[in-house]
């Protein structure tokens, strides 16, 4: 992966003694020209170089997933 990336957020994993979830933005994650993304991972330590799962979502997709997470949400 390259491109510059910006840390949004960084929330404690709940059910977890230290893992964290975080969110940044990604420029061009795939190479020059790439289409920036909102990146969400997952460690389940907080210290860990990378995050165990993570996910990256094109701008255009962001509206989706957020009302998608929202029902998910409610059904829980």
């Amino acid at each position: 992966m390259s491109g510059k990336v910006t840390e949004i957020s960084e929330i404690g994993l709940s059910s977890s003694n230290d893992g964290k979830i975080t969110v940044t933005t990604i420029e061009e994650p795939y190479g020059t020209g790439s289409e920036s993304v909102a990146s969400i991972g997952i460690s389940l330590q907080a210290n860990a170089e990378e995050p165990d799962w993570k996910v990256h979502i094109p701008k255009a997709n962001i509206d989706a997933v957020i009302d998608a997470l929202q029902k998910a949400k409610e059904a829980l």
